[in-house]
């Protein structure tokens, strides 16, 4: 592959993206995809637009598309990953990779089948603050690491929640707490360079949500999970809360010192501590503010850099061979965290094992289970409540 010739699917998560790669040689933008033509409005002349995607790669076969970049809604993006690899086209996927178990393994077992390239594009662990936290771990200094947090918030009041909200089977309506993972796991896996094998959760509910229950079935306010992380690691992290907090926040802490981000400290900086009697002689405090790393030429983009720099790492991947931390077995891994977190809420806290889908025998085992909280777009198929104490009326 010399050049990226790439199908975007999801017009307004993906529209970020659209417009860096619009401006890279590497890439052409070929079509863009979206069931809802006003999205599709304003868009390159010269690009050519579908609401319907098995048109969409239709045309691209004939096109010579190579990629799709998969920014669709939130739980349906393995099903139309399956078909733009079994088209012979390389995949890159926005947002969480599953939304079963099952399509955990259908996943991972087309990628093996097929062998085109996957890769899940979170963009959280390569924000400046991130990078700098990154860059200082693997110098070392943390010492053996023992435990990590992530917590992301994203609250909006009732008008922003019915805009994000269109439609009464809208996946933001239905998704439990645990669900949107990505951003608070995500950061975590890439920092400590680790997996989830165990984790238990808990979610409270929320009397704020549970007043607009008609309309949003997911009252439940925030969900913790407690990881063991691959290599001893334990880690603490939230799904997408709505708690009256600071935005979001990282950390990870080893025997010898911990760096942060987020919360209080301030904006652009990372902050590493050490005690007294683990400080590097010559060091004259224990806490240091470390300046985050932007991107080099002044480049800007959403997501504090990450959304460049992730783009940056397509390039590296499709082009240059480079493998992505975040391929399909830790895109799964992070998916099937959020799906066993959620069972996990509803029995008080049980410890669930996360199979590791490198693994046929533990494949094998969750092949057909197909358990979910969202339903269709004509109001079935949901299996499991998206709430605690959730009665479907």
């Amino acid at each position: 592959m010399s050049k990226i010739k790439i199908g975007v699917f999801g017009a307004w998560r993906g529209s970020s993206y659209i417009d860096i790669m619009s401006t890279d040689s590497d890439f052409e933008i070929v079509a863009v995809c979206d069931k809802n033509a006003d999205a599709l409005e304003n868009k390159d002349p010269e690009i050519r637009v579908f609401t319907d995607f098995d048109s969409f790669l239709a045309y691209g076969r004939e096109a010579g598309m190579n990629a799709v970049f998969l920014a669709n809604y939130f739980h349906q993006h393995t099903p139309f990953a399956v078909k733009a690899m079994n088209a012979g086209m390389d995949v890159l996927s926005e947002c969480t990779a599953s939304s079963t178990l099952a399509e955990c393994v259908e996943l991972v077992e087309t990628v093996e089948k097929t062998g085109r390239k996957y890769m899940l594009c979170e963009n959280y662990p390569f924000s400046d603050e991130m990078v700098k936290m990154n860059e200082i771990i693997s110098g070392g200094s943390l010492g053996t690491l023992l435990y990590a947090e992530g917590e992301y918030n994203h609250s909006e009041d009732n008008e922003g929640l019915r805009r994000l909200t269109p439609g009464p089977y809208h996946w933001r309506a239905w998704m439990p707490r645990t669900y949107y993972i990505t951003h608070s796991l995500g950061p975590i896996m890439y920092l400590t360079k680790s997996e989830v094998r165990y984790v238990s959760a808990r979610a409270a509910h929320s009397d704020l949500l549970y007043k607009i229950k008609d309309w949003r079935h997911n009252f439940d306010g925030m969900a913790m999970m407690l990881c063991e992380m691959t290599g001893g690691l334990t880690a603490r992290v939230t799904g997408c809360t709505a708690m009256a907090s600071d935005y979001s926040r990282y950390r990870v802490c080893g025997d010898i010192s911990s760096v942060e981000s987020g919360g209080y400290i301030p904006g652009g900086k990372v902050r590493q501590f050490y005690f007294n009697h683990t400080k590097p002689e010559g060091l004259e405090s224990n806490v240091i503010m470390h300046e985050s790393t932007p991107l080099s030429g002044g480049n800007s983009s959403g997501h504090g850099g990450g959304d460049y720099r992730t783009v940056q790492n397509i390039k590296a991947y499709l082009l240059g061979g480079e493998k992505p931390f975040f391929d399909v077995y830790r895109a799964v891994n992070m998916s099937a965290t959020a799906i066993l977190a959620w069972r996990s809420c509803l029995n008080h806290g049980e410890n669930f094992r996360v199979p590791d889908f490198r693994n046929p025998g533990e494949r094998a085992a969750v092949r057909d289970d197909n358990l979910t909280p969202f339903p269709d777009e004509n109001g079935s198929g949901a299996t499991l409540p998206p709430a605690l104490n959730y009665e479907k009326e």
